[in-house]
């Protein structure tokens, strides 16, 4: 009997031994993947454009969160959580997308609103090289492969390690970025980091972001149509990242506009755009009709245009939400939803039209916005 007991816990003592093991050893593997992405890094620009803008001619501007392909209407994140109006708590329950034919739905459904909308400028974000999430789909090279005669720049925003979590859909390994496109030459483009946290252990699971800088020529001058594809993070509690991220959005805004550049920054924001267009933030985050109630992270995120750099103006719809809430599947009326993505445009810009494209979340958690402009003559 003593024998008996003395055998089962030696077992027991090795099983939990190893299990301690497999835990460390886990730690240090993420630890040792675990890098921030260079900044200021000089982005190659592929395909060959030779065009250049030109003064008082009109173009098109698409921003659209690709949502790694694979926000179906169905899909919800595990990441997200909400609360009905009833009191009634929701969280969402994928990491990765719901399957691999859903993907690849969703990626061609983004490819075909692009293809069908002819913008002259695309900001994607959320667009996967290589990951697990989005079963390994190139997105990148399935989106340049599919829009010719654009040139474009891919910024890496985001990488992880074999992500185990949640346990019962773990995330995997992510490559991840932002991703540009235009019909007009790009002559330079750069690399940003936003600032993140850098505290122990969250800096492990705050995900890099960034922006990219793309300089476009204009017939007959010296300056620059300069656009942002930007990524700015979300789940940031107290809002104390996303100030500092504004901070240095701001100081880049304000710097080429002083080197008498035309300036537009465009994606997704995770700020609450249309405030101004209200007399209260209360009417703006309660603007489109949901049966949830407003999030923590958007309460504590909106942005108003006193907050942004001198000579700039925020441009965004609201003939309908661009972003709705992942927490539940998606039921129209039903998720909360509002506008996240759009622009800040320099006030050397002339903006003709803008509007979010509806498409009733089919293929993204997104809506893609777009923004019509022309460069005014000085």
């Amino acid at each position: 009997m003593k024998k008996a007991v003395k055998i089962t816990a030696i077992v027991l003592a090795s099983l939990i031994g190893l299990f301690i093991l497999i835990v460390v050893g886990y730690v240090i593997y993420v630890a040792a993947q675990y890098y921030r992405i260079d900044d200021n890094t000089a982005l190659d620009v592929c395909g060959t454009v030779n065009e250049k803008v030109s003064y008082d001619t009109d173009y098109t501007l698409t921003t659209y969160n690709l949502g790694f392909g694979s926000y179906s209407p169905e899909y919800s994140f595990f990441m997200d959580t909400g609360v009905m109006n009833d009191g009634k708590k929701v969280a969402g329950k994928y990491a990765k997308g719901m399957n691999k034919d859903d993907v690849r739905k969703n990626i061609n459904g983004q490819i075909s609103l692009a293809k069908e909308k002819k913008s002259d400028f695309y900001f994607f974000q959320e667009v996967d090289e290589k990951a697990d999430r989005s079963y390994k789909i190139n997105m990148r090279e399935e989106m340049t492969d599919a829009l010719l005669n654009y040139c474009s720049t891919y910024a890496l925003n985001f990488h992880t390690a074999n992500l185990i979590y949640p346990f019962s859909d773990p995330i995997g390994k992510s490559v991840s970025g932002i991703l540009t496109l235009s019909r007009y030459r790009i002559e330079s483009s750069v690399r940003r980091s936003f600032p993140i946290t850098s505290s122990f252990p969250d800096k492990f699971f705050d995900l890099d972001r960034c922006f990219s800088l793309n300089y476009i020529p204009i017939e007959g001058s010296e300056n620059y149509l300069t656009l942002l594809n930007l990524h700015m993070s979300a789940y940031d509690e107290g809002g104390k990242i996303r100030a500092k991220q504004l901070e240095m959005l701001n100081g880049t805004l304000a710097s080429e506009y002083a080197k008498g550049n035309y300036v537009i920054a465009g994606g997704d924001f995770n700020h609450c755009l249309i405030a101004d267009d209200f007399d209260s933030d209360e009417q703006a985050l309660n603007y489109f009709e949901s049966k949830q109630q407003v999030p923590d992270w958007v309460k504590n995120s909106i942005l108003h245009e006193s907050e942004i750099a001198e000579g700039f103006k925020i441009v965004a719809p609201k003939n309908a939400a661009t972003c709705r809430g992942a927490d539940i599947p998606y039921e129209k009326d039903v998720n909360y939803s509002t506008v996240i993505d759009g622009f800040i445009v320099s006030d050397n810009i002339e903006v003709v039209k803008f509007e979010t494209i509806d498409t009733e979340y089919a293929y993204s958690d997104h809506n893609p916005v777009t923004v019509q402009f022309k460069l005014k003559t000085i």
